[in-house]
């Protein structure tokens, strides 16, 4: 038989590692892994916000006067046309009337004063002295030989060509007449058969006496586009200039030209 002596076991100790630790160790890295996952989507998001950013700012338009809209459609072939632009017209000063002697003589010693000098205009009698001297019989009125019907010197002033990126305030834009450049609007043949359409972006110089002077390309889709495009807005005919200060005046104008297949 066996006595209570006999009967004694050891007790077993706790085992360190059970289920309430388990649970306390999910507890704690599942708070760490979700405060990871969010750390990681909120770097994310800032990462994808600022490359939209560069991006933005890398597709922006440049700056530029305002955009007269045009969309022209179904256009006719294009024909084989020079596309260079035309040499500037000549500039010529006209002088008319009489070369003036008279004016303000120039102090020189008497032994070096020339025939010629002798017989130039002082100041009192200047503004009736004539260009070839008159007798000496001074009576106080004009030279005879003055010729009063000649008109008066005319000088043409030199256009002066504005800065494309130049902020020009004017009261009213250069404008034209957009069904008549719609007209003058040829879709090229290569790009019809390849089927290519886009945009071209003009910049175009426009002359107070409303004549285009330059154009310059500032954005376009296709090169195969671009030759029509200046042609169609050199071809066009006289464009309304701008106005300021109620005085036409030389303005710079940018005109997008969509071309686009049916």
């Amino acid at each position: 038989m066996t006595t209570a002596a006999e009967m004694i076991t050891d007790i077993p100790q706790r085992n360190p590692y059970g289920a309430v630790e388990l649970k306390e160790y999910i507890r704690r890295y599942t708070y760490r892994a979700f405060g990871i996952t969010i750390s990681l989507l909120l770097l994310f998001l800032i990462f994808y916000y600022t490359v939209e950013k560069i991006q933005e700012r890398a597709n922006a338009a440049p700056k530029m006067v305002p955009l007269m809209k045009l969309s022209l459609e179904n256009l006719p072939p294009e024909e084989t046309a020079d596309a260079e632009m035309p040499p500037p017209p000549t500039e010529t000063i006209i002088n008319t009337g009489p070369a003036a002697r008279a004016g303000n003589p120039v102090p020189v010693p008497d032994a070096e004063i020339k025939a010629d000098l002798q017989e130039f205009a002082t100041v009192d009698v200047m503004s009736r002295a004539s260009a070839e001297g008159g007798t000496g019989d001074d009576l106080g009125g004009f030279a005879s030989n003055i010729d009063f019907n000649k008109q008066d010197i005319k000088i043409e002033q030199k256009e002066e060509i504005p800065d494309e990126d130049a902020f020009i305030p004017v009261e009213k834009q250069p404008d034209v007449d957009l069904g008549r450049l719609q007209k003058c609007v040829e879709y090229p043949e290569l790009a019809r058969k390849a089927g290519i359409e886009g945009e071209v972006l003009i910049n175009v110089l426009v002359g107070a006496d409303g004549k285009v002077r330059r154009t310059s390309i500032i954005k376009s889709d296709n090169e195969i586009l671009n030759n029509s495009a200046i042609k169609a807005v050199k071809d066009c005919g006289v464009f309304t200039p701008a106005i300021q200060n109620g005085q036409p005046i030389i303005c710079w104008v940018a005109i997008p030209i969509k071309f686009k297949l049916r």
